[in-house]
């Protein structure tokens, strides 16, 4: 039904979730980021792995203490899957026995790659490659390309509907969140957001206030 990639950047710091899938309105219960991590679940989603598990890596728990702990007390843990990195890039993902096959996942030093109902492992390996290789491209950039290859390594059984590419730095609300909830081509889709989005928003974005600067550059230069 959907893989997707949750990472850090080793460079900047910043958290991000990719997915896609072949059911309309992936971002709103699979992509979960906040300044403590970022994760996905997916399957038969659980939110609360993510409300949950947030707080939780926010008070210094590992990612598998987390995801361990909250599936030990959920029934339905068979039919969950679930990725996690922290702040600090550990990672830790699960794939419940009853999931749809193919389903499995891949970690490593900063990503948690996870998908089911696949045509097999391809495309989960194809999207570690492209992440591993994309480490000059800022986080939204190199989470899209990922998922990009990955569908062109077969992706989903039933094709794909919907995608979405979450990105988070220092404060609590997104740099990017870009989602395409019903598309026949929704990777592609997503790109042209993408580059719209890159081309007329991210810089405004990037000019908001902060906590440490709360007028913000934008604001700033406006009063002169």
């Amino acid at each position: 039904m959907t893989f997707s990639i949750v990472a850090r950047c080793g460079r900047s710091g910043q958290l991000g979730v990719a997915a896609l899938t072949a059911k309309p309105g992936v971002g709103k219960l699979v992509a979960h980021v906040h300044p403590h991590g970022a994760v996905a679940t997916q399957a038969l989603p659980n939110p609360f792995l993510a409300y949950d598990g947030l707080p939780l890596l926010g008070d210094g728990r590992t990612p598998e203490d987390v995801v361990t702990e909250l599936l030990d007390r959920d029934p339905g843990r068979d039919v969950r899957q679930v990725g996690m990195v922290d702040r600090d890039g550990r990672s830790y993902a699960f794939t419940g026995a009853r999931t749809l096959d193919w389903s499995g996942h891949r970690t490593g030093t900063g990503y948690a790659v996870q998908g089911n109902r696949l045509v097999g492992a391809e495309p989960l390996d194809e999207i570690v490659r492209a992440y591993q290789g994309g480490e000059d491209l800022d986080l939204a950039e190199r989470l899209l390309l990922a998922i990009e290859l990955g569908e062109d390594a077969g992706g989903d059984r039933h094709g794909a509907r919907s995608a979405t590419v979450m990105v988070i730095g220092e404060q609590p609300y997104p740099l990017w969140d870009l989602r395409v909830d019903d598309h026949d081509h929704p990777a592609k889709e997503l790109r042209r957001l993408y580059d719209v989005f890159h081309e007329e928003v991210a810089t405004a974005v990037r000019q908001l206030p902060t906590r440490d600067d709360p007028m913000g550059e934008a604001a700033r230069r406006a009063l002169g």
